[in-house]
C-alpha cells in the first residue's frame, strides 16, 4: 500500500471515529479497538494495550492520544497528523455550531430549557465515572489518604497543579518508606486563551471530567471570563457530542473571544498531545519498564480521581437547585450506575425532558 492509499485509509478510519465516537473516552477507545485491532489488523491486541498505558504517562486526553498514537504506529508523522486532526475536527465543527447557537439563542426559553435538562445528567455521568474510576484506584491505604488530602485542599482553594504533583512526589516517598492570587482580567485575548488551554493540556492528567477542575479554577475563579452557569453548558455540549470530551475548551474558546478564541482554545488544548505522542513514543519501551515512574503515576491518579470527586460536588450544588433536577439526576444516575445505560441516550433524554418542564 502506497502512501496515498494509507493516508485515505488512516483518514476515514479516524474521522468515522470523530463523527461516531459517543459515550467519552473509556467508549472512544473501545471503539478504536474493535476498528484497528479486530477488524483492520493493524497491530496485536497486547500492543494496543501497551499504547494505552503510554497515554496514561503523559498528560492530556487518553482517548486522542490514542487516535494520534494509532496514527503514527500506522503512517508516521503524517499519519500522526491525519489520525488526530481527523478524530478532533468533526468534534470541534459540531461543537462551534452549538457555541454559535448558545451564544445568539441560549436565552430563549426552548433552548435554556434544554440545557436545564442536560445538566443534571451530566452531572449523573460524572458520578458515574468517579464510581467506576475510585473503584480501580483506590486500592491501598496510601492512595486513599493522598485522595482525602487532595479532595480537602481542592475544596480549600488550592489549584490543581501543585496537587497533583505534591501527590505524585508523597506517593514516591510512601513507597520508598514500605521498601493563586485571584484577579479578573475583561476581556481576555485569543492569545491568553490559546495560553491558558495550552497550559491545561501540557499537565492535565486523568479523564476529561479532571478538566473541569482545570477550566473551573482558570475561566470562573482567576480570570472571571465565563460564569459557573456557562462552564456548566459547555460540559453539557462537550458531553453531547461525539469525540474528545476536550472540545469543552472550542466552547468556552467561542464563547470568550468568538471564531479566533475557538481557534486559539483547540490549538491550545489539543497541541501538547501531538507533539508529547510524536517526542516521548520512542522512548516508550524503556518508560513502561520504569518502576519508579510508574509509582509517581500512582500518586497521579489518586489526586485526579480527588479532583474528579471536588468538581462533582461543586457542580451538584450548582446543578441540583430545584426538585426536577434533582429528579432527573436520580433517574440518570441509577440508569448509569447498576444498568449502563449509554450515557448518550441519558443527555437527549435529559434534554427532551427539559423542553417538556
Amino acid at each position: 500500500m502506497n502512501k496515498k492509499e494509507l493516508y485515505k485509509e488512516i483518514f476515514a478510519v479516524f474521522s468515522k471515529l470523530g463523527f461516531f465516537a459517543f459515550g467519552g473516552p473509556a467508549a472512544h477507545v473501545a471503539m478504536m479497538e474493535d476498528e484497528i485491532v479486530t477488524k483492520r489488523q493493524w497491530l496485536s491486541k497486547e500492543r494496543f494495550i501497551e499504547m494505552f498505558g503510554f497515554t496514561s504517562l503523559i498528560p492530556g486526553p487518553n482517548s486522542t492520544e490514542m487516535a494520534i498514537l494509532m496514527g503514527y504506529h500506522r503512517g508516521g508523522v503524517g499519519g500522526l497528523l491525519i489520525a488526530g486532526a481527523s478524530f478532533i475536527l468533526p468534534a470541534v465543527f459540531i461543537v462551534l455550531i452549538f457555541a454559535y447557537i448558545y451564544v445568539n439563542y441560549g436565552t430563549i426559553p426552548m433552548v435554556a430549557s434544554l440545557f436545564d435538562g442536560v445538566k443534571p445528567v451530566i452531572l449523573a455521568v460524572v458520578l458515574q465515572a468517579l464510581i467506576r474510576l475510585s473503584k480501580t484506584i483506590l486500592k491501598s491505604w496510601q492512595v486513599i489518604v493522598l485522595f482525602v488530602g487532595v479532595f480537602a485542599l481542592s475544596m480549600a482553594g488550592i489549584s490543581e497543579i501543585p496537587l497533583i504533583l505534591s501527590a505524585a512526589a508523597l506517593m514516591f516517598v510512601f513507597k520508598q518508606i514500605q521498601s493563586g492570587k485571584l484577579f479578573v482580567i475583561e476581556p481576555m485575548s485569543a492569545f491568553v486563551v490559546f495560553l491558558v488551554f495550552l497550559k491545561i493540556g501540557s499537565v492535565l492528567y486523568g479523564s476529561g471530567y479532571v478538566l473541569l477542575s482545570f477550566l473551573e479554577t482558570e475561566f470562573v475563579l482567576r480570570y472571571g471570563a465565563i460564569t459557573a452557569q456557562q462552564l456548566l453548558d459547555a460540559v453539557a455540549v462537550g458531553q453531547f457530542t461525539p469525540g474528545p470530551v476536550f472540545t469543552t475548551a472550542t466552547f468556552i474558546g467561542f464563547l470568550i473571544a468568538g471564531w479566533s478564541g475557538a481557534l486559539a482554545a483547540t490549538i491550545g488544548i489539543f497541541l501538547p498531545s501531538f507533539l508529547l505522542v510524536g517526542f516521548v513514543f520512542p522512548l516508550f519501551d524503556k518508560l513502561r519498564n520504569n518502576q519508579r515512574l510508574a509509582t509517581l503515576l500512582d500518586g497521579v491518579n489518586a489526586a485526579s480521581i480527588a479532583l474528579m470527586a471536588a468538581v462533582t460536588f461543586k457542580l451538584g450544588i450548582a446543578t441540583l437547585v430545584s426538585w426536577q433536577a434533582g429528579l432527573i439526576f436520580l433517574i440518570s444516575a441509577v440508569l448509569l450506575v447498576k444498568y449502563k445505560i449509554n450515557s448518550t441516550y441519558l443527555i437527549i433524554g435529559g434534554a427532551l425532558l427539559g423542553l417538556l418542564i
